[in-house]
């Protein structure tokens, strides 16, 4: 298995979702529904989340500034949905318009020691002359590589990391947050939770020590050891190749993280945990 060297960049790409909204209230709605600040937004992209009224992270977006439009790139969650619920809300004194899906495709330069939130990606509409370069480049990054780096940052996936149950704090996105802009839908859960630290879990990397795996299984709940004693959290998400778990996701209960960090999984056996290196716990 070939590996991103440390301090050699690589370059990413991938299509992704997209849709643009237009009309002089496009950043006053859409600053009402994510996390970021789009109001002082002008011409870059600014990562940001949309989260459920409890605070639930639903889909991790990415906000293109035009001069007269903005661009959202679905990175993680139900296009579909976001589509629905961004129209659901548009008053009819409002002056925003959605444009139909389209699909973008997102080039970024990575490496292995730096978070994915730190370059600014670039957004190609048509393969063009330039696209064409990138694509035939010998650093671009294979498939099998690419899905280890995500791991390795904690990038969250729709129906893993993103399944109705966890809030962006504990995925550590907390950089995406503005927590001094005006409200947005899930601020109040936010801030509750900000303010008296009463985070339950937090996501970390794992990796598989055992030879002998139980794929079939379907307890994904991890254990303080052999005996499952206590349940300290479960695996969300996991990257197999040929025919070996390399590595994966889980969601550790807080008051284990200082105490061990090697647990029981009956699909994997003993494994090791360890922070990413794109979540804010590092």
């Amino acid at each position: 298995m070939s590996k991103i060297k440390e301090n050699k960049e690589q370059i990413w790409i991938e299509k992704f979702d997209c849709f643009s909204i237009t009309g002089k209230d496009s950043k006053r709605f859409l600053n009402g529904i994510t996390t970021g600040n789009i109001i002082d937004l002008n011409n870059k992209v600014l990562k940001t989340c949309w989260l459920s009224p409890k605070g639930i992270l639903k889909s991790l977006l990415e906000i293109n500034c035009l001069e007269n439009k903005l661009e959202v790139i679905v990175f993680a969650g139900n296009t579909g949905e976001i589509r629905k619920y961004f129209n659901d809300i548009i008053f009819p004194s409002d002056d925003v318009l959605l444009s139909e899906t389209f699909s973008i495709t997102r080039l970024q330069q990575v490496d292995e020691i730096s978070s994915w939130r730190i370059t600014q990606p670039i957004f190609f509409k048509n393969e063009n002359k330039q696209y064409d370069f990138y694509k035939n480049n010998p650093n671009l990054i294979n498939t099998n590589d690419l899905q280890l780096w995500k791991i390795n940052q904690a990038i969250p996936s729709l129906d893993h990391e993103i399944n109705g149950k966890n809030n962006p704090l504990e995925l550590g996105l907390t950089d995406l947050i503005d927590f001094k802009k005006g409200c947005y839908l899930g601020q109040e859960t936010m801030s509750k939770i900000r303010n008296v630290s009463s985070l339950k879990q937090e996501i970390r990397v794992w990796t598989a020590k055992d030879k002998v795996l139980n794929i079939e299984s379907v307890n994904n709940k991890l254990y303080s050891n052999q005996n499952k004693e206590k349940s300290v959290g479960y695996i969300t998400s996991f990257y197999k190749l040929d025919s070996q778990i390399i590595k994966g996701l889980a969601m550790i209960k807080r008051k284990y993280l200082d105490q061990e960090n090697s647990f029981f999984s009956d699909n994997f056996g003993q494994i090791s945990v360890d922070k990413s290196i794109g979540s804010t716990f590092l």
